[in-house]
């Protein structure tokens, strides 16, 4: 591959830190989207995307990626909105346009507009303060090509957003420092628009994979000075008042306790959807949830706890503005159900239901002392004061889940999906709960579920950077 193809001006890269924002949104918009790389990567997630491009050649290219394209300059607002209407998306991205904007803040006021409530938008601009633009290095293969671009400090990108009344959740970034070798790997694009990029040599595979996390988390304990682009993530700040909820379950062979625990979610929370995930074999319990009203999808062949969690949690995000997930087997009260769902909608994304702020009766000691131990790693990891990492009981805004991309493969699932809200500026609260002796018998696998924990959080550690220190301290309301 030619090494000087790299300045050529079709050329595009993937932004890493804004795809990786991204998560799964059921609608996106890609304003300024180039050749769809981004909009493409939403789209694979079950997005249905529309795309915003005044260069022809790339608007075409970009149609055989993307669902929409509406080929237009994403600067003319007035011609947009007509092309829009009253459409409103999940989420929009603005990957490379915004710094070309004439008056960036007002083009992240106009596109906002377009946001459903709770809605997200995501944007990246280039470091004015980047430690290479100090010492003179500027070579056009490092992306310095176009000098009418606006290159920002990191308040300046994050003062975009809140100067239109959108909340901040966190400024991400691309780091430099990997970037240098950039002008010394080849990239290519063939003519039939298949993009041919670094990303398809296995050099930055391992990259991606090994090097990225650490760069990233160097980059965030100096962000001004490490990023390359500064990566916003910014929202429509949740509103007080009513969410339709689902109430969700993990099943297995629940024959005992199912009927019973569908009559007292019924007799607590009589207007809410149940969504049962389940991986019976051998029992009755899926016909007994489908008869009782439950809609069941199931898992089968079995494939652990961790899928069936990601398939509830994206299911659920696409019927019901909450979530609130328990186990069947009764060591979780369902009379907690409508304090969650009152905190919910007080306006906060996530509530932990926490056994082990004391030890449980019903919890054997050796359990005890290892979800102790997990939640004082992941307070030494990630920052998060959380007493219970691996709690079965939580409660969801809908937009929290879809605003991440969450693997369900390998065990130990709740450290991500309580982690990584908390550390990417989302609101996470903790209340207390009793946990009772269990109906039927334990699923849990004990040696892969902590090997497991530990390789989550390890993979937390570079994710989220919060932009407010609004969150740093978690609430816990009392019962």
């Amino acid at each position: 591959m030619s090494r000087n193809s790299s300045t050529s001006p079709s050329f595009e890269e993937t932004n890493i830190a804004l795809t990786s924002a991204i998560g799964r949104p059921r609608t996106l918009l890609d304003v300024g989207c180039g050749i769809g790389l981004h909009g493409a990567a939403a789209r694979e997630r079950g997005a249905h995307v529309v795309g915003i491009e005044g260069d022809a050649e790339k608007a075409g290219r970009a149609r055989r990626l993307l669902d929409e394209l509406i080929e237009l300059d994403p600067g003319d607002f007035e011609k947009v909105e007509n092309a829009l209407g009253s459409r409103r998306f999940d989420c929009i991205v603005i990957p490379d346009w915004l710094e070309h904007a004439s008056d960036p803040a007002k083009a992240v006021e106009f596109y906002s507009q377009f946001l459903e409530p709770e809605g997200r938008i995501i944007y990246s601009l280039r470091n004015r303060e980047a430690w290479n633009l100090a010492v003179g290095i500027e070579s056009p293969a490092l992306g310095y090509q176009d000098t009418s671009a606006k290159l920002v400090t990191r308040e300046e990108a994050a003062g975009f957003a809140k100067s239109v009344g959108l909340e901040v959740l966190q400024v991400a970034q691309n780091p430099m420092l990997a970037r240098l070798v950039r002008p010394y790997v080849g990239v290519s694009q063939s003519a039939e628009g298949r993009v041919d990029t670094v990303g398809d040599l296995p050099v930055y595979r391992l990259y991606r994979s090994v090097v990225r996390p650490l760069e990233v988390m160097a980059a965030n304990q100096a962000p001004r000075k490490l990023a390359y682009q500064h990566v916003v993530v910014a929202r429509k700040a949740p509103k007080p008042g009513p969410l339709s909820l689902t109430v969700g379950m993990l099943t297995m062979d629940e024959e005992e306790s199912i009927a019973r625990m569908m009559d007292e979610i019924r007799r607590v929370a009589p207007d809410a959807k149940i969504l049962c995930v389940d991986s019976s074999m051998k029992d009755q319990t899926p016909v007994i949830a489908e008869r009782m009203g439950a809609t069941v999808l199931r898992q089968l062949p079995p494939r652990g706890h961790g899928p069936a969690m990601e398939l509830l949690m994206y299911e659920a995000a696409k019927q019901s503005d909450s979530l609130i997930y328990l186990d069947c087997d009764f060591t979780y009260p369902p009379d907690v159900i409508p304090q969650i769902r009152r905190i919910l909608e007080s306006g906060v994304d996530v509530v932990n239901a926490a056994r082990t702020r004391k030890r449980p009766q019903a919890m054997p000691l050796p359990n005890y002392i290892a979800n102790k131990t997990f939640a004082l790693a992941g307070k030494i990891t990630s920052g998060a004061d959380v007493s219970d990492l691996h709690s079965g009981m939580r409660g969801y805004r809908s937009s929290v889940i879809r605003a991440f991309e969450f693997d369900g493969e390998g065990d130990a699932i709740p450290i991500d999906t309580l982690l990584w809200p908390a550390k990417c500026g989302y609101q996470v609260v903790e209340i207390p709960i009793d946990y009772q002796e269990r109906v039927g018998f334990s699923k849990l696998r004990k040696f892969t579920g902590t090997v497991w924990t530990f390789i989550r959080l390890a993979k937390t550690m570079p994710v989220g950077q919060r932009e407010s220190t609004h969150y740093d301290v978690w609430d816990r309301p009392e019962r």
